[in-house]
Order: C-alpha cells, then sequence, then structure tokens
C-alpha cells in the first residue's frame, strides 16, 4: 500500500506541533526529557514515510531512528562551527545540544510508535475501503 503524502505531511505538521508543545510547563516532569526526543523520532519517521511512499514500515523505522541516532552521535563532536549553528534556536532544535544516551532508547520508541501509529492508520483505511464496497 502506498502512503498518501498530503496525510504524512499533516502527521508531519502535527508532530511538529506537539513537540513544540512537549517543551513547555503543561508536560510533566516525568516524561518532560524524554517526550520532545521521541516525537522527534515520529516526525523523521513520518519525513521519511512522506519521501519514500512504497517502503515497507520496518525499513522506515530503521531509517529515521538511524537518522536521529547520527544526529544524537553528532553531539559527541563540539566544533565552534556546529556549536554556532546549535546557539540558533532552529539550529538547536535540529541538531541538538548535548549526547545523552537516554535520547537513543527515546528516538528508538518514537520510531517505534510510528509504525505501531501507521498500522493503525492503514486498518482504518482498509476498513474505510471495505465498508465502501
Amino acid at each position: 500500500m502506498q502512503r498518501n503524502r498530503l496525510h504524512y505531511f499533516g502527521f508531519i505538521i502535527l508532530t511538529i506541533g506537539l513537540g513544540l508543545l512537549s517543551r513547555t510547563r503543561f508536560v510533566p516532569a516525568v516524561i518532560y526529557p524524554y517526550l520532545g526526543d521521541m516525537l522527534y523520532a515520529l516526525m523523521f519517521f513520518f519525513i521519511t514515510g512522506f519521501v519514500f511512499t512504497r517502503l515497507p514500515t520496518w525499513k522506515v523505522v530503521l531509517i529515521s531512528v538511524a537518522f536521529c541516532w547520527l544526529i544524537e552521535l553528532s553531539q559527541l563532536y563540539q566544533g565552534h562551527w556546529i556549536n554556532t549553528l546549535r546557539s540558533n534556536r532552529l539550529g538547536g532544535l535540529i541538531l541538538g545540544y548535548g549526547f545523552l544516551w537516554s535520547d537513543l532508547v527515546s528516538y528508538t520508541v518514537g520510531g517505534i510508535f510510528g509504525a505501531f501509529l501507521e498500522s493503525l492508520y492503514r486498518k482504518q483505511l482498509s476498513n474505510r475501503s471495505g465498508r465502501e464496497q
């Protein structure tokens, strides 16, 4: 089944909004350190699905989680030029600031959660198309 780019674009925008909200005081302290990173990986899951509309879900998970892991590992490098990028709000949101092992777990959970949401989405679509026939 091919992914609908318009739907995935909406999922990306929604996830960005939730990610920005996850950095507010309304999020409980116990999940605050992890929620944003999980949503970051979820956003990359949807971006990967948007770009590769026919790729199997498990490959979308692998690509999106690997991309997030690479960004996290890049935080081990603290060169002047990249820290200058990180000092900008957008650069900091994209590249992060410092390496944390827990972020790798959050990214993995986000990718798996994306696969779960996609399976629910596809089930909903198949139920809808079954009723229309």
